[in-house]
């Protein structure tokens, strides 16, 4: 009998029709979209006279370009107005789910899908968006698409798909103190490359995943594609049956108890063979960040930013210009720099376990005066929990300015900009020349590790800070 990984199990139930030598016709259960990527694909379909096949199927959401206060308000840059009003425009006009701008279930897409139970094991996922990719926390398949593609969803609920190869990853052991899945992510990254994972579909496994929570695994799925990878995903268990249940849009009942049973069937066969495996302990793994403008350039927060030995030709080249924009030196420590900004929020860390962390950690204490700190909750909902939690008091004592739900900070396509030349410690997912504001100059981290930076000023060790 042959044995299959999690990734083949849901994709092959899902190929509607395999083309020889070519694509998978392959059939899609849930369809995001947001303002950014879908007024060009509803502009298509209404010029090809084409309707959307299965609408019920869709669920909307603007994120990328939303001003974080005074929502309330009219947008005032005329693009993102603009392409929110196109986004409420063909909703309406096609009978799609939104949760717009001020509603209770607004947020961030990749927020937003999981705590509404939307996104459930064994699905096939899409959005006009990389970070689609964090669906796979609940076993499964979800990828960012492009714009023809959204709607070539929107007009069939399948799409043209060549499936990926197999790689998983496995984190085994006990995870240190301070330690979070950010910095598993990180260290795996930093381990195997920005491109490391080109053109694979990964699974994580291990002692050290199987004991994260939800949310957590989430924020590692989130940033399989910061290697490369098409996707990553995690065998549905126990902790994600007990996240989903009672969610609004979770099986009910008899319906329930039938899903869990499908549900606990995802998961790879004893001796499935993947293309590529990698194993870590994680005992080695530690506070991480990153210096340079991808995200595999990251390095223990302890450690040494590397020097250009061995490194030849463009490699070099392109290593020395990443730190000429960065601002610092081949082989000078990273801990002990300035800081300017610090940016909690995104599709990675803009969850409440995220505020609670950080909450946590700087109650009582003060910002550095020479720190702006910014806080984005993902979502409504996780707007409304810190405000119930006390954590939004504990973070305004601190000196932290609590925004509006969207994604903010992580990319410079709304106001949330870091000014050029200033440094930024962001939970986000993307570290590119510009990706916060022109010039900005960004270093990823946990959520306690910007914690640690919000209260000394300067880039800090949490495990010493607290």
């Amino acid at each position: 009998m042959e044995k299959n990984t999690l990734f083949d199990k849901i994709w092959d139930s899902h190929v509607v029709r395999s083309v020889p030598n070519g694509p998978d016709v392959f059939f899609i259960d849930k369809h995001f979209i947001h303002e950014v990527t879908s007024p060009v694909a509803f502009l298509n379909l209404e010029k090809r006279g084409i309707g959307v096949l299965h609408p019920d199927r869709t669920v909307g959401t603007p994120d990328h370009n939303v001003p974080t206060v005074d929502q309330d308000k009219t947008i005032k840059d005329k693009l993102s107005r603009m392409q929110v009003e196109r986004l409420r425009e063909n909703c309406k006009k096609y009978d799609i789910e939104l949760h717009d701008l001020g509603s209770d279930h607004h947020g961030i897409v990749h927020v937003i899908g999981p705590e509404l139970g939307i996104t459930q094991p064994g699905m096939t996922i899409v959005c006009g968006d990389s970070h689609t990719s964090t669906h796979g926390a609940f076993g499964a398949i979800a990828f960012g698409i492009g714009t023809s593609e959204v709607e070539m969803v929107l007009a069939t609920q399948c799409i043209m798909q060549t499936k990926a190869k197999k790689m998983r990853i496995t984190v085994d052991g006990e995870l240190g103190g301070g330690v979070t899945s950010k910095d598993i992510i990180l260290y795996i990254i930093a381990k195997i490359s920005a491109a490391g994972a080109t053109g694979y579909f990964v699974e994580y496994a291990g002692m050290a995943i199987r004991r994260l929570s939800m949310e957590a695994r989430m924020t590692i799925c989130n940033m399989s594609i910061e290697m490369g990878a098409r996707g990553g995903l995690i065998a549905p268990d126990e902790t994600t049956f007990a996240y989903l249940k009672g969610k609004q849009y979770a099986p009910k009942g008899e319906a329930w108890d039938q899903a869990v049973a499908y549900w606990k069937t995802l998961k790879t066969d004893e001796e499935a063979v993947f293309d590529k495996e990698y194993t870590f302990d994680a005992a080695d793994i530690e506070p991480m960040i990153t210096y340079g403008t991808n995200p595999g350039m990251g390095i223990k927060i302890k450690g040494n930013i590397p020097t250009t030995e061995g490194m030849e030709g463009s490699n070099k080249i392109s290593y020395l210009k990443s730190l000429e924009y960065m601002g610092f030196a081949p082989g000078e420590p990273i801990k002990g720099k300035k800081v300017d900004y610090v940016f909690v929020g995104s599709c990675t860390n803009g969850r409440i376990e995220d505020i609670r962390s950080v909450a946590a950690f700087v109650k009582g204490k003060q910002k550095a005066a020479n720190i702006t700190a910014w806080i984005v909750p993902g979502s409504r909902e996780v707007e409304k929990m810190a405000h119930e939690e006390g954590l939004v008091k504990i973070l305004e004592d601190a000196g932290f300015e609590l925004r509006q739900p969207g994604c903010s900070a992580c990319l410079a396509m709304n106001d949330d900009k870091i000014p050029s030349g200033k440094y930024a410690v962001s939970t986000s997912n993307r570290n590119f020349e510009g990706r916060q504001g022109p010039g900005a100059r960004t270093l990823l981290a946990s959520p306690l590790t910007v914690a640690a930076v919000a209260v000394t000023g300067e880039i800090a060790d949490p495990r010493e800070v607290f």
